[in-house]
């Protein structure tokens, strides 16, 4: 049985994120995932605000070209167009971003496993816990010192380990697509439409090159896939969307509730959606993620070298929640 210190399940940007910084402290990872690729099943449309791109080193040639200008659009279609002086925005080539973060963590020793599914754990001991999963139809198991869970917002990570698990979330759909004619600068286009998406918005993002149109909204409100498509037909005459090429279509839920209270034992922890660490407010939800992320680095760093259950402490929804509701 393959002994590590961390053992990470899921590779979206929480965990890849969080793997590539245990990795270069010399933390022995395994990171595992389902998907055979990282561009397979991408759930988010990768917009970047102005905070993360100036706090991470993100990878230039993995962006889009920045925005500055957002239009936002009464139920009527009646726009209000804000402007900033400042990149507040850059949309990810996420696919991309995702496998370079996955080059980085191997490259500081991280040990990949793709096409792996995680099946459940139990514990060995205080410090030790024996997980199972799943590669190929074949079950193996492995030892870990500590477990990450960053497997989504309905994470059985969070279930297994006696933490906390999302309970509120509205679902997005989207489409993405080249070839899309794009008159002046990059923008943001935002729409209030109770119908159409219940809740949140819908919103198109082109960044130059590509173009995202999706819907979100609450999912006892709505069919997504049918408010998309009418969405997209109530666009002609504003986005001529006829030759262009549609490369994927993302979908998924989206936890709206904060960021959990209880994401941390001496077993494991929790990031990224499966920590409700996402805000769908002003389309920032990847700055705390990535924020949480290095956190969590931070803590099991520690932890693992003490194994003081009060290194732990500061990963506590507590405080972050608070900050979300005063936002």
């Amino acid at each position: 049985m393959k002994k590590f210190d961390v053992c990470i399940i899921g590779a979206g940007l929480g965990g890849l994120q969080c793997a590539r910084l245990l990795g270069r402290r010399g933390v022995r990872v395994l990171l595992v995932d389902r998907k055979r690729s990282l561009h397979d099943s991408i759930h988010t449309t990768g917009i970047f605000v102005r905070r993360t791109l100036e706090d991470f080193d993100l990878p230039e040639d993995c962006l889009g070209a920045p925005v500055r200008r957002v239009v936002l659009y009464s139920p009527r279609r009646r726009p209000m167009e804000l402007e900033s002086p400042l990149d507040e925005f850059r949309v990810g080539r996420m696919g991309e971003l995702y496998e370079r973060f996955l080059d980085e963590a191997i490259e500081a020793g991280v040990e990949w496993w793709p096409g792996t599914r995680y099946i459940g754990l139990e514990a060995e001991s205080d410090s030790s816990t024996i997980l199972h999963l799943e590669t190929n139809g074949l079950t193996r198991s492995v030892e870990t010192g500590f477990i990450v869970g960053a497997d989504g917002a309905q994470s059985r990570v969070a279930r297994d380990l006696g933490l906390d698990s999302n309970e509120e979330w509205i679902v997005g759909v989207e489409d993405v697509f080249r070839g899309v004619p794009v008159e002046g600068e990059p923008a943001f286009h935002c729409f209030l439409d109770s119908e159409l998406a219940p809740g949140y918005i819908a919103w198109v993002v082109q960044d130059g090159t590509e173009t995202h149109v999706g819907v979100g909204g609450y999912a006892k409100s709505f069919d997504p896939v049918a408010a998309l498509e009418k969405f997209r037909l109530s666009l002609n005459g504003m986005i001529d969307l006829e030759g262009a090429h549609r490369t994927e279509r993302r979908g998924g839920r989206i936890p709206v509730g904060g960021v959990l209270r209880r994401i941390a034992n001496t077993q494991g922890l929790l990031v990224g959606d499966a920590a409700g660490a996402v805000s769908p407010l002003t389309a920032g939800g990847l700055d705390p993620c990535m924020r949480l992320s290095k956190l969590a680095a931070d803590v099991i760093t520690r932890f693992l070298s003490t194994h003081d259950a009060r290194e732990l402490e500061p990963y506590s929804g507590k405080e972050f929640r608070s900050r979300f509701v005063s936002r």
